[in-house]
């Protein structure tokens, strides 16, 4: 079939994703259903351990036809099936990273509290692979503004905007309240999916995500000038995303694509946040900054201080009745 370029599938993402031709999209991101039984429209997400695998290998699978040879692939889940997920990944594409996505939740009981979301991170080849390095604000303290990590010496180092995105991700936070939220168990940030996107892709490549959901994958390629081809199983998942789509337009600063939230900066290219930003200083500039000599300070002359002569005042104009 022909790329649906910009269009939301509905049915079976297996089907959908074998109707789509080889080495046909730049990047793919999954978050499939956790099977934690959660209560999805039309998704029985309390499948056996064995079913749930394999039906996950055959997804997985696709995803890696599907997938340039300059492509990447993102999936999204806890810990526990991401280590299947990799065993399966490893047989054909190159680990790239295990992004810790920091999102509390709650105890478990007799365990460690799960405090991250992984997201996979895998190229389809070993080199060549698109990626660019972006960059994050500078931690502040929102009562004083003030820088939260010590820089020392080093503040004249500092980026203007921010720092290089690590695979620790704290600075993103989960959809908490549900004035926010669609109707849906398991919506993401829509400024998660735009720093996966703004690191992997180029304007107009095309990013497929086989479990839609609400729409947040494509809303995020839309808004960065990508195209997008969602797969989702309920209608009404489907509907709301289109909803959605027809009121999103593009996420610019000063005429570069880049991450929004509550009006600042969230995430932008390495790229281009060297045409937007003054340069910072290396080592080597710092040290020879301060070596250079220091201008000289013109001389002071000491000039002395004129007295003014008294004004003498003769007996004969003194006031009566003085001396």
């Amino acid at each position: 079939m022909p790329l649906p370029l910009d269009q939301i599938l509905v049915g079976d993402c297996l089907k959908s994703l074998r109707q789509l031709p080889d080495a046909s999209v730049d990047v793919c991101f999954a978050d499939p259903p956790f099977n934690l039984k959660k209560r999805y429209g039309k998704h029985d997400d309390a499948m056996a351990l064995e079913e749930y695998l394999a039906w996950c290998e055959q997804w997985i699978l696709e995803l890696v036809r599907v997938t340039k040879p300059t492509g990447s692939i993102f999936l999204h889940n806890i810990p526990k099936w991401l280590t299947y997920y990799a065993a399966i990944l490893n047989r054909s594409t190159h680990f790239r990273h295990w992004i810790a996505w920091d999102a509390m939740s709650t105890p478990l009981g007799k365990t460690l509290m799960p405090a991250h979301y992984g997201i996979l991170f895998y190229t389809k080849a070993a080199k060549g692979y698109k990626f660019n390095e972006i960059r994050a604000p500078h931690k502040r303290c929102r009562l004083c503004n003030g820088f939260l990590k010590d820089y020392g010496g080093k503040k004249d180092m500092m980026h203007a905007f921010g720092q290089l995105v690590s695979d620790a991700w704290t600075d993103i936070h989960r959809i908490k309240h549900n004035k926010r939220r669609d109707e849906h168990p398991c919506q993401l940030p829509i400024h998660l999916l735009e720093r996966v996107i703004l690191m992997s892709t180029d304007p107009g490549d095309v990013v497929l995500d086989p479990f839609l959901g609400t729409g947040t994958t494509a809303i995020a390629a839309k808004q960065l000038g990508r195209h997008y081809i969602g797969l989702e199983l309920d209608e009404n998942y489907a509907r709301i995303a289109e909803q959605k789509l027809a009121r999103t337009g593009p996420s610019r600063h000063e005429g570069f694509f880049v991450s929004l939230y509550l009006g600042k900066l969230q995430t932008i290219r390495e790229v281009d946040a060297k045409q937007l930003f003054p340069p910072q200083l290396t080592k080597q500039q710092k040290r020879a900054k301060k070596e250079a000599p220091r201008p000289e300070e013109p001389e002071l002359i000491d000039v002395p201080r004129q007295r003014r002569p008294r004004r003498r005042v003769s007996a004969s104009a003194a006031p009566a009745g003085k001396p």
